[in-house]
């Protein structure tokens, strides 16, 4: 006999290493997980309780970093997907601030992981943010996600972590989506 124990929580937090899950969640919630500048600093799923109202609140998960060939276990991602599975919305965070990288290929990189490990993960309700605005380069790079967002006619925000930009917005959107 075999028992898998999955994570259960209401959101999601996916995407690439270092877009600043763990700062989010540290920023929404009272979780206190490690934050770093190197990559899979998160090598576990951390829970966070954001409280909405004073009766009123929802569970997050900072699931750690995937990476292109998660779905086959690269990066332990295979371990770190089966979370996903247990969340109602996934909230794709997107580094807005790194110019090597590009926003809208990150997006469907991830989008691709979810959908080889299990189709119906695409099914769900999603959020796509643009996260370290604060540090923001190009705004090039986030009209591009957010471009994107609107032809696919996806719910987009960008926010900042460190700073609060767009975090009370964004606790907001969430709290709708669950409802």
């Amino acid at each position: 006999l075999s028992l898998n124990l999955k994570l259960i929580a209401d959101v999601g937090l996916v995407g690439f290493p270092n877009v600043g899950k763990s700062t989010l969640i540290s920023r929404i919630s009272s979780a206190k997980p490690k934050i770093a500048d190197y990559p899979f600093t998160t090598l576990v799923p951390h829970l966070g309780v954001v409280k909405v109202e004073e009766f009123r609140t929802f569970v997050v998960a900072d699931i750690p970093g995937l990476i292109e060939g998660a779905h086959e276990g690269h990066g332990l991602g295979d371990q770190f997907l089966k979370h996903v599975e247990r969340t109602r919305v996934l909230v794709h965070l997107i580094d807005a601030s790194d110019d090597t990288r590009d926003a809208v290929a990150d997006y469907k990189a991830i989008v691709r992981e979810l959908e080889l490990f299990n189709r119906e993960l695409l099914d769900r309700k999603q959020l796509i943010v643009a996260s370290k605005i604060d540090a923001l380069a190009s705004p090039r790079k986030l009209s591009g996600l957010k471009a994107m967002c609107t032809r696919k006619k996806l719910p987009f925000l960008s926010i900042s972590a460190v700073t609060g930009q767009g975090i009370k917005e964004l606790i907001g959107v969430l709290d709708s989506m669950l409802r």
